[in-house]
């Protein structure tokens, strides 16, 4: 095989990616090897690459693919969610360009739209992840809404709900009016914004009285049904049973009295609307008030609002504001900040809305989940362990889990009604099934399938993906298939810690409630990608990268390096694109050392110099030292040291020591032994660094000798770990800073490489003399002598121990150390003409502290001492 000059990244990638593919080296079956099986978390089917799923989906690969060279069977499982909110809003949206409105359909045929949809861009990010390298089993890609994978929802929801834990209530729940769907409370951020108090007269029946109430939507008043007083709130004692007109409407509302409303808050008068406040609906239902819902789906006016009907509620709340004012209503504007409930999908300000609702009782389906987690027979662990507070925190405080979704695209609630009453329904599995609890239920056997009518409503997308460990291996319809036994508990789940509740502690729940047991190991939760400015990546600010630009530029070994090297578990990552180019380096510096040997030539004839067996003992310890280390960062999940140890085990000890040590005379050959040592310790090299990039590792092995399918680098044997001497590991430490010194010394007088020296040695520290010939080799010593006394000559020193290496004319380039000389000589006079000055200033010395002046003198006399050593260096050059 032709060894190119230069490596070339776009090329190799595609042919070792295609030549892993069509040997099938990614597929796993159960066999009687350990299992290591990892699910990706599964990314939007609207999605695309970004430097979150860059980052997430690298550590992924790394352990994988360090997983199958230990001789595990690995099965990394991938697939997509069907994100029904954000996939729903793109076909709305397509449909909308082709003149279609999505209420003129029925729910077949706009789930035909959203099919077609799927299958055209639904695995565009599956492909862009095999461009990063990424070696999941694609045979076994799965899709939130497979028909097997929705099947299984739709048993756990049928299950759930005959063991009593999910229910139908009409309760205050989030709404999204641009999705135009309900929202689980952990899908609403609230974000701080800066907005107004607007304080509000209100006239009281029958009297010239008024009231002011402080309000931040004055938009609602139009679903006031009451207002509330403090009973304890002597102001307003007048006013205990009197009736008050809301302003703009005319109606009539009571004044109720409740300790609920905050004395020292606005006005200390509450306006209450219970349609659109949970504390106002816990009021309402207390007082047996009214409700009037106001807004349509999508958040405009209805009927209620009067002249405002149609218009949004952002709209009406500048423009009933002058309106107020105009009238004589509106008092006055404060500005006010407050927490606002915001859309976690679409960034839409959330409405409360009263709705029937389908919710799943948590408080006790989380416990067994608390204790595996935190519990003192704790058996997941989170890495970092800080997110073990955030854990506590959430699952402690759990609400009950709203699951229904006013959205097409997801599994239907399978719940049937047949009639019109709220509890006119039963839900089973299919409509046949259900036909029969509906006879049993009404007596009435002449129902028919006709007579039901299934709810409209989703399920919310995370039902689905919180049995994602399960399903993959169709555990739930199968709970004691082969795969499900084998594969489950997976090993280790690689994500972000902004779904730690919505994701991974569901997935816990649901491994407790329907196998009995964890579904996985470890949870290592990695940082958010930022830039350089601490900014979080995104398409709005502008400066998340195009992921597969970088990998163009950088190939995908060189991203993935400069991802890792910045990227310490549960911290963020700050980018810096220059990383990837220093990963992109990184590969090339390899690729230059593997042409360098592959250049040398070989004599079976040549006795192994011994140089080359003390340099290859001390690598082989440094390696298994090495090796411990990168074991105990996996361990901890520290991919980011672990690289950085390959890192400078390959650039610093292997590079520019080994190499160094062994290399040939220039045009001389090398001998067999030393040349199938080193080629053993590049393997070695290649198996570990092979995880973190895959491309060059391969490429380089594949070049090494010819090798057939079942010898590839990716199902090699990862390298095994064994005892070292640690003696040889602190000898060559010492050798090193010996060698450091000489080459000191060479730089600065100017000796060239090709004119030996002499070193001598004071031994103070009594080290080794086992490492000289490797001094002797790579400073071109001529000879190491042992004196007890200094020698003449150029010196330094290394703990106690003193070198000497004696300068002769004749070694020596003296126009070069002419040259440098009389540079020196030039700063030397240069400062001290600056000391001079400084000195002879009579104000200087009058006014300076005395250890000021006794500072610039010793300046002065160690300059002038240099100054003569200087010129007498020069005058022996001469």
């Amino acid at each position: 095989m032709t060894i190119p000059s230069k490596y070339d990244a776009n090329q190799v990638e595609n042919k070792w990616y295609a030549y892993w593919m069509k040997n099938n080296y990614f597929h796993s079956t159960p066999d009687s090897r350990e299992p290591y099986t990892i699910v990706i978390p599964p990314p939007n089917v609207t999605g695309v690459l970004h430097m979150g799923h860059m980052l997430n989906n690298t550590i992924q690969d790394v352990l994988i693919r360090r997983a199958r060279l230990q001789g595990k069977n690995a099965c990394w499982v991938p697939g997509t969610d069907h994100a029904s909110i954000a996939t729903e809003a793109k076909v709305v949206a397509k449909l909308k360009e082709q003149g279609i409105d999505k209420n003129d359909l029925t729910r077949d045929e706009f789930l035909a739209h959203a099919w077609e949809w799927k299958n055209e861009y639904g695995g565009i990010i599956l492909e862009q992840l095999k461009k990063l390298g990424c070696s999941c089993d694609w045979d076994r890609t799965a899709f939130t809404m497979d028909p097997a994978m929705s099947e299984s929802v739709i048993k756990v929801f049928v299950d759930l709900y005959n063991k009593g834990l999910i229910y139908r209530g009409y309760r205050m729940v989030n709404w999204d009016p641009e999705a135009k769907t309900t929202l689980s409370d952990e899908e609403v951020i609230h974000v701080e914004k800066q907005g107004n108090l607007y304080y509000l007269e209100y006239k009281i029946e029958g009297s010239t009285d008024t009231l002011t109430i402080a309000t931040t939507r004055p938009e609602t008043i139009f679903g006031d049904t009451a207002i509330c007083i403090n009973p304890n709130d002597e102001r307003f004692t007048h006013l205990k049973g009197k009736r008050a007109i809301v302003p703009l409407s005319n109606r009539s509302i009571p004044i109720i009295e409740d300790t609920y409303v905050d004395i020292d808050f606005g006005t200390g008068c509450l306006k209450v609307t219970p349609a659109h406040d949970e504390n106002d609906k816990v009021l309402g239902d207390r007082h047996q008030l009214e409700v009037i819902d106001i807004f349509n789906d999508d958040a405009t006016l209805n009927s209620f609002g009067l002249h405002y009907e149609g218009k949004d509620r952002f709209v009406v709340r500048k423009e009933i504001a002058k309106e107020l004012e105009e009238k004589g209503f509106l008092v006055k504007i404060e500005q006010h900040l407050n927490k606002v409930g915001t859309s976690e999908r679409t960034k839409a300000v959330i409405e409360p809305r009263l709705s029937d609702q389908w919710f799943l009782k948590m408080e006790e389906l989380a416990k067994p989940a608390i204790e595996a987690v935190l519990g003192e027979d704790a058996e997941i662990n989170l890495y970092p362990k800080k997110f073990e507070n955030t854990y506590r925190h959430w699952m402690e405080n759990i609400r009950d889990w709203n699951i229904s979704r006013q959205l097409w695209w997801g599994q239907q609630i399978p719940a049937y009604f047949y009639g019109d009453g709220k509890e006119d329904f039963v839900v089973a599995e299919n409509i046949e099934a259900a036909l029969v609890l509906a006879q049993k239920k009404t007596q009435n056997s002449k129902l028919t399938t006709q007579n039901l009518r299934q709810d409209n409503d989703a399920l919310d997308t995370w039902f689905s993906s919180w049995l994602w460990p399960m399903s993959v291996f169709d555990g739930i319809r199968n709970p004691e298939n082969e795969e499900i036994k084998y594969y489950y508990p997976t090993n280790d789940l690689v994500t972000g810690p902004d779904i730690l509740f919505f994701w991974v502690a569901r997935m816990i729940i649901a491994g407790y409630e329907y196998k009995d047991m964890k579904p996985f190991n470890n949870v290592y939760l990695t940082g958010l990608v930022r830039d350089k400015e601490r900014r979080k990546m995104s398409k709005s600010l502008g400066n998340s990268p195009d992921a597969l630009k970088l990998i163009e530029d950088y190939g995908a070994d060189g991203v993935r390096v400069g991802l890792l090297l910045s990227s310490a578990a549960g911290n963020d990552l700050m980018f810096d694109e220059a990383l990837c180019q220093q990963g992109k380096q990184f590969a090339n510096k390899i690729w230059n050392a593997f042409r360098l040997i592959k250049g040398w030539e070989v004599d079976p004839s040549i006795p192994q110099p011994e140089t080359a067996k003390i340099g290859l003992a001390w690598y082989e310890a440094k390696f298994q030292k090495t090796l411990a280390e990168i074991e105990d960062h996996f361990s901890k999940y520290r991919l980011s040291d672990a690289l950085m140890a390959i890192y400078k085990l390959i650039m610093d000890d292997f590079s520019s020591w080994l190499l160094e040590i062994v290399k040939p005379a220039y045009q001389k050959p090398i001998d067999k032994t030393t040349f199938d040592a080193i080629t053993k310790v590049l393997e070695n090299n290649l198996k570990v660094l092979h995880p973190f990039m895959p491309f060059l590792s391969e490429e380089i092995w594949q070049h090494i000798t010819e090798r057939s399918s079942d010898e590839a680098l990716i199902v090699a044997s990862y390298p095994v770990q064994s005892s070292f001497d640690a003696n040889i590991i602190s000898d060559f430490d010492f050798t090193a800073n010996v060698i450091s010194g000489v080459r000191t010394i060479r730089k600065d007088k100017n000796i060239a490489f090709k004119d030996a020296v002499e070193i001598f040695v004071v031994n103070n520290e009594n080290a080794p003399k086992t490492l000289d010939t490797v001094v002797q080799k790579i400073t071109n010593a001529s000879s190491i002598t042992y004196v007890t006394d200094s020698v003449d000559g150029a010196s330094f020193r290394v703990k106690s121990n003193e070198y000497f290496v004696p300068i002769s004319v004749d070694n020596i380039d003296v126009e070069a150390e002419v040259e440098k000389l009389t540079a020196e000589l030039k700063r030397a006079e240069g400062f001290l003409f600056g000391i001079s000055k400084k000195l002879s200033n009579e104000r200087f010395v009058s006014n300076a502290p005395e250890q000021v002046i006794a500072l610039e003198r010793k300046k002065e006399a160690d300059t002038l001492a240099k100054i003569e050593t200087i010129k007498n260096s020069l005058l022996n050059l001469k």
